[in-house]
């Protein structure tokens, strides 16, 4: 007798996938976690130029926060630690069974989204200076 076997695909193709909007939320979620752990040695090491005590050391950390470039990384940290936090929050409500139905699902992405981008909004106007 024949058997009988499923062609299964030789790769997934991600582009073709419909995600809900709530498992954008949760990659996102995944690349804001590893974004801030990758960024970690940039970030202690303006921790360690802000403690010091020295001009030196204060000059370096103006000159270097000063920068176009090391201003956009800090944004992108600022949105990465907010989508973290908010996202972080709303798995901590989804594992005592809050807002596990479908559309409440749906609702909590779109919060946890807007929250946070509002959010790298408003601190991220202040980290450029704008107010």
């Amino acid at each position: 007798m024949p058997e009988m076997t499923k062609q299964r695909p030789k790769h997934l193709a991600l582009h073709e996938i419909r995600l809900p909007l709530a498992g954008y939320a949760s990659i996102l979620h995944r690349v804001s976690g590893a974004g801030m752990f990758l960024m970690l040695p940039l970030l202690i090491w303006l921790f360690e130029l802000s403690l010091g005590s020295t001009a030196e050391s204060a000059a370096m950390f103006t000159a270097v926060t000063g920068n176009v470039l090391v201003k956009l990384i800090l944004l992108g940290l600022l949105w990465a630690f907010l989508h973290h936090f908010c996202m972080g929050i709303r798995i901590l409500l989804i594992d005592v069974h809050v807002g596990v139905e479908k559309q409440q699902a749906h609702v909590s992405a779109i919060a946890v989204l807007a929250v946070s981008l509002f959010l790298t909004l408003v601190l991220g106007l202040k980290l450029l200076g704008a107010y």
